[in-house]
């Protein structure tokens, strides 16, 4: 068993700044687990103390039945992938991979054996012999995903293994990082600031803020239920629309419109209650005619998406995005309705800035 159990860790940097800060979380053996968040919210902290790279300073981690709270980085049982892959510009792909089984005396043939193997598994094949210098970008990223495999560990640590790779590369690096986790069954974490390539990728996301922990879920639950505005604002390839208001009247004032309670809201709050009503670009659609609810709105900007459009249309002061498909497009300067449904709307505290229902 390779699951990872922390259990109200820290790590505490001089001055008192708490990288980490008190977390509690359990990764399950065999699964593909996020750790996403802004820069400087602690997810590559995380990453590098259970990899043994920074010490603990309080709380307890665990890799399966073992205690690693304060074991080297060698007797974990984990390998890492580093941003800048860290390869050995003086050694062939070859030996590249092969490093750890040096490090471990295996001799010469085995190791270049095995290296060769997994290369090949790879698609590095006939790139044994050259050396770093001489590969792309996403050739060095598989040469490093090679040489954090081939010593079999029982937890694989990716730290932003590929924001170095243009975007084409990326999305066809998600693909053979998703094929190859499935593969190989084994338990991986990955840091990541890019919620796009989280949502992809994990079974489950850790979303951080401040070296504490904001939501522990899904993709599905993190994207269609965020716990607090922050988590809302931060999941999405367009941000979630967050209007702070009041509930008037059994309903949200927004813009120039009063629209019904979201349904997770119902029965939960009063007329006069400060909140924060939330709906993603892609659940609002747009009317040029007038719907019951509906948002009245000039649209000011449109932006090309190439199969969708990013509409940002303005009620009185409130400014709301909207996701379109191409043939729904409107133009700037006209005039219509934004339709949110209760089902696909939230509502958050406005004091706690968590959700309601």
């Amino acid at each position: 068993m390779s699951a990872i159990t922390t259990t109200a860790l820290v790590k505490e940097y001089p001055g008192g700044v708490r990288g980490v800060d008190g977390i509690d979380v359990t990764i399950e053996d065999g699964e593909f687990f996020a750790l996403l968040g802004p820069s400087g919210c602690g997810k590559t902290t995380l990453l590098r103390s259970i990899a043994g790279l920074e010490a603990i300073t309080e709380g307890t981690l665990h890799i399966g039945e073992r205690d690693v709270t304060n074991a080297q980085p060698g007797e974990r049982g984990v390998a890492m992938v580093f941003q800048d892959y860290a390869l050995f510009p003086h050694m062939d792909v070859g030996d590249n991979i092969a490093y750890p089984l040096k490090i471990r005396k295996v001799g010469r043939t085995e190791r270049r054996k095995t290296a060769t193997g997994i290369a090949n598994g790879l698609s590095l094949d006939g790139l044994i012999e050259r050396r770093p210098g001489q590969l792309s970008g996403g050739q060095q990223q598989r040469v490093a995903l090679a040489r954090a495999v081939a010593t079999r560990p029982e937890v694989l640590l990716l730290d932003e293994p590929l924001s170095n790779l243009d975007a084409r590369l990326r999305l066809e690096a998600r693909t053979f990082l998703k094929e190859l986790q499935r593969d190989l069954g084994v338990t991986t974490v990955f840091v990541t600031h890019d919620q796009a390539e989280a949502l992809a990728l994990a079974d489950r996301i850790a979303v951080m803020k401040s070296g504490k922990l904001q939501q522990l879920g899904t993709p599905r639950e993190v994207f269609g239920r965020p716990l607090n505005t922050f988590v809302a604002g931060f999941i999405g390839s367009t941000p979630m629309n967050l209007v702070t208001t009041t509930v008037a009247d059994g309903g949200v004032r927004v813009g120039t419109a009063t629209v019904p309670l979201p349904a997770t809201a119902e029965g939960k709050v009063a007329d006069g209650a400060a909140v924060v009503w939330g709906a993603r670009p892609e659940y609002l659609r747009w009317s040029r005619e007038p719907v019951d609810g509906g948002i009245p709105a000039e649209v000011s900007v449109t932006e090309n998406l190439g199969a969708s459009v990013l509409v940002s249309a303005h009620s009185g002061d409130v400014r709301l995005q909207l996701v379109l498909g191409e043939d729904d497009e409107p133009s700037p300067g006209d005039t219509g309705w934004v339709v949110a449904t209760a089902r696909r709307s939230l509502l958050f505290d406005a004091a706690t800035t968590e959700l309601i229902g």
